[in-house]
């Protein structure tokens, strides 16, 4: 990479017919068109998107921003932002300093709103400790 030149953003792509079990970290951007079961954990400035017919069943999802178009069950921890889109579905609590929720999505859960203002560590902390630190502030 040639000196002063910003890292491209790419986005890797896990197909319709891509079955992924376990834990998953990662740096660039993803998109999930398959089915995913397990924990997600990306770089703090990745995106994850969960396309129209993904499934996605995890125990926690840390990433930069979230926008789900299909279906997610897992708590959410998104440092910028989590979208969701007609006809998405998301079961979970989501912790993000920004939602955007739009007409025709199912959504089951909490939201706990972060404060851009201040920097909070959200990837490696329990939801519970996050809670205690946010109601300080």
């Amino acid at each position: 990479m040639a000196e002063g030149k910003k890292r491209e953003n790419r986005t890797v792509v896990f197909s319709e017919t891509t079955r992924f079990d376990g834990f998953l970290k990662f740096k660039e951007n993803l998109c999930i068109r398959g089915t995913f079961h397990g924990t997600i954990e990306a770089h703090p400035e990745s995106v994850l998107i969960v396309d129209k017919g993904a499934v996605v069943e995890a125990d926690h999802i840390s990433v930069s921003s979230l926008t789900v178009h299909g279906y997610v069950s897992a708590l959410v921890y998104a440092l910028d932002k989590v979208d969701l889109y007609p006809g998405a579905e998301l079961h979970g609590d989501i912790t993000t300093s920004r939602f955007r929720i739009a007409d025709g999505v199912l959504f089951e859960g909490q939201c706990n709103m972060t404060s851009v203002d201040r920097e909070v560590e959200i990837f490696s902390r329990p939801t519970e400790e996050i809670k205690a630190e946010l109601r300080n502030i």
